[in-house]
């Protein structure tokens, strides 16, 4: 059966990494996804690395089950392409700011013009209507802004970004399901609509859950920033030949942990059994947590706390990902065979549907190598196309 999205189609105008995160997570579940390129292509074609030209690892991750179209959308005709295929689709997703999609003649009242119902959803980085509106965001910005990046000097003790992406890939997951959320309101009344996605506020949100902490409360009730995230002591715990990532939660967590330490005299005390107690706690328990297992091995440790049914894993290295036993079990990481690339590893597709699972039916695409088949289908004639070829209107990908 089909992926949930099957027959939808997405016009995806969107480059690096937060836009085709999102659109790959449609196309991964159905959806026709036409990326628009500009000739000079997604700017992640060139992050290394690359077998060859324009196919970087990134742009590999984040543009499977798409096809590519070169248009040069200053060039009238190929503003008139990109309006004819608005035309026949169901969603037009951009990372431009407004006001370069509004000069372009891309705005949202240009789409619906040509298709009263279309969904016109911007990856932005800020609200409209505010100072910031016009400013280009990117993911270390909003790290900043969002006070991510404070957070980390709880810890470290001073600013840093987290080596991640992050934002991008956050704020990807809700314009994926600000999409489609927006397709099911469609299938109920026929209305299509303007969607912003902001980055910054997306991320103020995702922060502000736990870290909101005493601010949540008018007047506060404390200062800001989760008492667990903030405990110095909360790190991975040194063994004798490695490091463990365990999380004692409950009280029966807790209990069972100081029973294997064989520690009756915390069985009973307030920091283990009191909830309200133990977050005040926190990195008194942690302090005492380092201290009980650093004369354990790492296997022999994580042995005995899944024995007692203690939360804990092993610190894997990203090149020791391939041999988790869970990774491996469910085949979640793909050797596929890539039309230009050669030989790659892909991860699966997390998300699993017992009536409509989504499917990895092609890999990333070389920059145009769809233009032409995009062009005939949306009623160009082959000498139409020639013509926009040779004007450099177009670029023809096909190897």
């Amino acid at each position: 059966m089909p992926g949930s999205l099957n027959g939808y189609r997405i016009i995806d105008l969107t480059s690096v990494f937060f836009g085709p995160l999102a659109t790959q997570n449609l196309a991964d579940n159905g959806a026709d996804v036409i990326k628009v390129e500009t000739p000079e292509g997604d700017i992640t074609r060139d992050i290394q690395p690359a077998r060859n030209p324009g196919m970087g690892s990134v742009l590999l991750n984040a543009n499977r089950n798409k096809r590519s179209i070169v248009l040069d959308l200053k060039a009238p005709a190929g503003l008139d392409a990109l309006l004819r295929l608005v035309r026949d689709a169901d969603v037009v997703v951009y990372s431009l700011r407004p006001k370069a999609m509004d000069r372009l003649g891309l705005s949202y009242d240009d789409c619906r013009a040509v298709n009263p119902a279309i969904i016109y959803a911007g990856a932005l980085g800020f609200r409209p209507g505010g100072p910031y509106s016009d400013k280009a965001a990117y993911d270390d910005i909003i790290q900043g802004l969002s006070g991510l990046v404070a957070t980390q000097a709880f810890t470290t003790g001073e600013p840093r970004y987290i080596p991640s992406s992050i934002v991008d890939k956050v704020v990807a997951v809700h314009l994926t399901y600000a999409i489609t959320m927006a397709l099911l309101h469609r299938e109920r009344t026929g209305e299509g609509q303007k969607v912003d996605v902001p980055m910054l506020e997306c991320m103020v949100a995702f922060n502000y859950l736990e870290h909101g902490a005493g601010m949540v409360f008018d007047p506060p009730l404390g200062e800001p920033g989760y008492a667990r995230a903030r405990a110095p002591n909360r790190r991975p715990f040194a063994t004798r030949d490695g490091h463990v990532c365990m999380l004692p939660y409950t009280t029966r967590h807790w209990r069972n942990f100081f029973s294997l330490m064989d520690r009756p005299d915390m069985l009973d005390d307030p920091r283990v059994t009191d909830a309200a107690t133990r977050s005040r706690s926190i990195d008194d328990l942690y302090s005492i947590v380092t201290e009980l297992v650093a004369g354990w091995t790492t296997g022999a440790l994580l042995k005995a706390l899944d024995e007692a049914d203690i939360p804990a894993g092993p610190v894997n290295r990203l090149d020791a990902l391939f041999d988790d036993p869970q990774l491996a079990a469910t085949n979640f990481f793909r050797r596929m065979e890539h039309p230009s690339e050669g030989p790659i590893v892909v991860t699966d597709i997390p998300i699993a549907f017992s009536e409509s699972p989504g499917e990895i039916r092609r890999l990333a695409p070389r920059l145009g190598e769809h233009s032409v088949e995009v062009l005939r289908e949306a009623g160009y004639s082959d000498d139409e196309i020639t013509e926009m070829l040779q004007a450099d209107v177009a670029m023809d990908g096909r190897a």
